[in-house]
Protein backbone atom coordinates (compact mmCIF):
# COMPACT_ATOMS: atom_id res chain seq x y z
CA UNK A 1 0.00 0.00 0.00
CA UNK A 2 0.82 3.88 -0.59
CA UNK A 3 1.76 5.69 2.49
CA UNK A 4 -1.85 8.16 1.38
CA UNK A 5 -3.51 4.70 1.65
CA UNK A 6 -2.24 4.11 5.74
CA UNK A 7 -2.84 7.35 7.18
CA UNK A 8 -6.71 7.50 6.48
CA UNK A 9 -7.14 10.88 8.88
CA UNK A 10 -6.07 12.73 11.98
CA UNK A 11 -8.22 12.12 15.07
CA UNK A 12 -8.22 15.78 17.29
CA UNK A 13 -10.03 14.44 20.59
CA UNK A 14 -9.34 16.52 23.83
CA UNK A 15 -6.83 13.71 24.51
CA UNK A 16 -4.79 13.88 21.12
CA UNK A 17 -4.30 17.48 21.32
CA UNK A 18 -3.15 17.28 24.84
CA UNK A 19 -0.45 14.97 24.10
CA UNK A 20 0.71 17.07 20.87
CA UNK A 21 2.54 19.33 23.63
CA UNK A 22 4.66 15.95 24.08
CA UNK A 23 5.11 15.50 20.36
CA UNK A 24 2.38 12.67 20.00
CA UNK A 25 0.41 12.50 17.15
CA UNK A 26 -2.99 10.28 16.84
CA UNK A 27 -4.23 9.17 13.86
CA UNK A 28 -7.08 6.93 12.13
CA UNK A 29 -4.88 4.36 10.07
CA UNK A 30 -5.73 1.27 7.82
CA UNK A 31 -6.43 -1.88 9.96
CA UNK A 32 -3.49 -3.98 8.31
CA UNK A 33 -1.24 -1.63 8.66
CA UNK A 34 1.65 -2.31 10.53
CA UNK A 35 4.15 -0.50 13.05
CA UNK A 36 6.62 -0.19 10.44
CA UNK A 37 4.25 0.68 7.80
CA UNK A 38 2.72 3.65 9.54
CA UNK A 39 6.80 4.91 10.55
CA UNK A 40 7.34 5.03 6.70
CA UNK A 41 4.20 6.64 5.61
CA UNK A 42 4.68 9.35 8.45
CA UNK A 43 8.08 10.26 7.26
CA UNK A 44 7.09 10.36 3.72
CA UNK A 45 3.91 12.34 4.21
CA UNK A 46 5.04 14.72 6.44
CA UNK A 47 9.08 14.72 6.41
CA UNK A 48 9.71 14.03 9.79
CA UNK A 49 11.51 11.61 11.90
CA UNK A 50 9.15 8.99 13.60
CA UNK A 51 11.04 8.04 17.21
CA UNK A 52 7.53 5.24 18.37
CA UNK A 53 4.45 4.03 17.12
CA UNK A 54 1.98 2.04 19.50
CA UNK A 55 -0.92 0.95 17.75
CA UNK A 56 -4.30 -0.22 19.10
CA UNK A 57 -7.46 -2.20 17.04
CA UNK A 58 -10.35 -0.21 18.10
CA UNK A 59 -14.07 -2.75 18.00
CA UNK A 60 -16.81 -1.45 16.71
CA UNK A 61 -19.41 -0.35 19.64
CA UNK A 62 -23.43 -1.78 19.63
CA UNK A 63 -25.84 0.72 18.62
CA UNK A 64 -29.98 0.86 18.99
CA UNK A 65 -31.69 2.67 15.80
CA UNK A 66 -35.46 2.65 15.98
CA UNK A 67 -35.93 -0.64 17.41
CA UNK A 68 -33.29 -2.09 15.46
CA UNK A 69 -29.48 -2.99 16.43
CA UNK A 70 -26.81 -1.73 14.08
CA UNK A 71 -22.59 -1.35 14.82
CA UNK A 72 -20.51 1.19 14.17
CA UNK A 73 -17.13 0.25 12.12
CA UNK A 74 -14.15 -1.18 13.81
CA UNK A 75 -10.71 0.69 13.47
CA UNK A 76 -7.23 0.92 13.76
CA UNK A 77 -5.52 3.97 15.36
CA UNK A 78 -1.73 4.74 16.01
CA UNK A 79 0.20 7.37 18.33
CA UNK A 80 2.79 8.39 16.60
CA UNK A 81 5.74 9.89 18.70
CA UNK A 82 7.71 12.32 17.26
CA UNK A 83 11.66 13.17 17.66
CA UNK A 84 12.12 16.33 20.01
CA UNK A 85 11.86 19.27 18.81
CA UNK A 86 9.92 18.36 15.47
CA UNK A 87 6.32 18.74 14.94
CA UNK A 88 3.86 18.43 12.22
CA UNK A 89 2.84 21.93 10.75
CA UNK A 90 -0.45 21.10 8.61
CA UNK A 91 -1.93 20.00 11.98
CA UNK A 92 -1.09 22.78 14.38
CA UNK A 93 -4.03 24.68 15.46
Amino acid sequence: MEAHQLILEPIFTEKAVSSRAKGCYLFKVHPRATKIDIKRAMAELFKVKVVDVNTVSCQGKKRMVRMKVGHTPAFKKAYVKLAEGQKIEELEV
